[in-house]
């Protein structure tokens, strides 16, 4: 199936006619907002970001929570793109935010396909990231994000978030946290 290229405004009509909920389409937008302003920041620091990719995977990161509101979310979401035929950087997108990644080995003992979900691209972690920094539709601390992971007794997971928090930082030259 040949990829087509979809406007912002296509992305929010596709979320919505998937059949996301109310406050699914409140937290994209939230993301979305948030992951502009990672991407502007990295970009403003000299680094090369895809602004447009940026912002559709950012409106179509959940779209599987149209299917589930599993961890299994993204893999679905990734399907659901697929059939769609958007293209595969915005599928990665899809199916690699959930947290900082899930490795293969850790996706196998959750009942995910066996494969790495872990964001690679710059944009693939702005989206992720910006995800992990927004609670429903607000605006949470990152250190908040990685206590709740420790309490799950997810140690492996908070320490990629953090890691992935201090990569971005980097990036912008700045605490996201401030942003």
């Amino acid at each position: 199936m040949q990829s087509k290229a979809i406007t912002p405004e296509e992305a929010v009509k596709i979320i919505r006619e998937a059949g996301c909920s109310d406050e699914v389409l409140a937290h994209v937008a939230a993301v979305r907002e948030l992951a502009m302003r990672i991407a502007k920041k990295a970009q403003e620091n000299g680094h090369k970001v895809d602004k447009n990719l940026v912002e559709l995977g950012s409106i179509l990161h959940d779209i599987g929570r149209s299917k589930t509101h599993g961890i299994d979310h993204a893999v679905e979401g990734a399907k659901v793109a697929r059939r769609l035929g958007l293209p595969d950087e915005i599928v990665n997108i899809i199916e690699r935010h959930v947290g900082a990644g899930i490795p293969k080995e850790d996706a196998v003992k959750i009942g995910l396909p066996p494969k790495d979900y872990i964001p690679r691209t710059l944009e693939e972690k702005i989206v992720a990231h910006a995800d992990n920094m927004i609670g429903g539709s607000k605006r949470e601390p990152i250190a908040k994000t990685v206590s709740k992971l420790r309490k799950k007794g997810l140690e492996d997971a908070a320490r990629r978030m953090e890691a992935l928090h201090r990569e971005l930082n980097e990036i912008c030259g700045m605490d996201l946290d401030l942003i």
